[in-house]
């Protein structure tokens, strides 16, 4: 009686003595397996995990992941729909981080071994741990689209936890040190000293304010931008990052007299009119400011306070 012809596939011996598996795939290419089987039985396995794949529609081309990283990461940041300063960012840690260990493998070939001794690598040659995270994640977001264009079935990023950022809880000053620093500061500088102080408002937000976002009869302020200084020396104008970050900051009664004195000292004239300017007119780049603040903070003796 004549043996059951095979349904799916082929297996035929080599003059090796291992076997090969192959198999017509759902685009009509001839699809090998990557590795020849010591035992036929093997190649059918094998045969019949791609038949199952098939019936459950999760079959994955398998060429499709043949692609270099780099060249695909590249794209995947240029495709991104982000700021320019963020757009710089996944660069930088893309050439300065990524690229040298996965750059010219190809997406399919990177596994989860080889994501664990990159990022142990990294650590164990004193790249900060904040760095390695955000590389991490970077280099996750990449891997998980490539998931979704069917370029490989899974993720290999799969360390739990190393994505997160551990940010030390930065000291804060207390009442009379804002006072102080104020008191020591620029006078053109003592009103976003105040207002960093008691508004919480960060550095590109109070550059970004403009005399119409300061509300002195109901005592507000409006933070509806940011400016982004970046990698290049130019500024970008951006929205807050969510639906909380634009929002309405209530004034103190005890600096509203001092918010007013710097709006009619040294804030631009108009409704559009920026509320901080440099002496010769310009925004105020926060290189610059980051000397008066380290000086400042030195010359009433507090240590270890970030910027605004």
């Amino acid at each position: 009686m004549a043996g059951k012809r095979r349904q799916f596939g082929r297996v035929r011996k080599l003059p090796s003595g291992r076997y090969q598996a192959r198999y017509v795939g759902p685009d009509g290419q001839l699809r090998p397996a990557p590795e020849t089987f010591r035992t036929k039985r093997d190649a059918d396995a094998w045969l019949a995990d791609k038949q199952t794949e098939r019936r459950r529609g999760d079959w994955h081309d398998p060429d499709a992941g043949r692609v270099p990283f780099e060249s695909y990461a590249d794209a995947w940041i240029k495709e991104r729909e982000v700021t320019t300063r963020t757009r710089q960012l996944y660069a930088s840690l893309l050439r300065h981080h990524l690229a040298p260990t996965f750059g010219p493998v190809n997406v399919a070939d990177i596994s989860p071994p080889l994501v664990r001794r990159w990022r142990a690598d990294k650590l164990a040659a004193g790249t900060g741990p904040t760095t390695v995270a955000k590389a991490y994640a970077l280099l996750r977001a990449i891997l998980g689209t490539a998931v979704a264009d069917q370029m490989i079935r899974r993720n290999p990023c799969t360390i739990k936890g190393a994505s997160v950022v551990h940010t030390p809880e930065r000291p804060t000053a207390t009442v009379q040190e804002v006072y102080d620093l104020a008191d020591a500061i620029q006078p053109r500088y003592r009103a976003l000293v105040l207002m960093a102080g008691f508004l919480g408002l960060r550095w590109g937000e109070l550059i970004g304010l403009h005399r119409r976002d300061v509300d002195l009869d109901h005592a507000a302020v409006r933070v509806r931008r940011a400016v982004a200084e970046l990698n290049n020396g130019q500024r970008e104008i951006k929205a807050p990052k969510s639906a909380a970050g634009k929002r309405t900051v209530s004034i103190p009664a005890a600096i509203l007299p001092e918010i007013r004195e710097h709006l009619n000292n040294y804030a631009e004239p108009g409704a559009d009119g920026r509320v901080f300017v440099g002496g010769k007119g310009a925004t105020p780049r926060r290189n610059h400011f980051n000397r008066l603040w380290r000086k400042a903070c030195a010359d009433v003796g507090v240590k270890a306070l970030a910027l605004p």
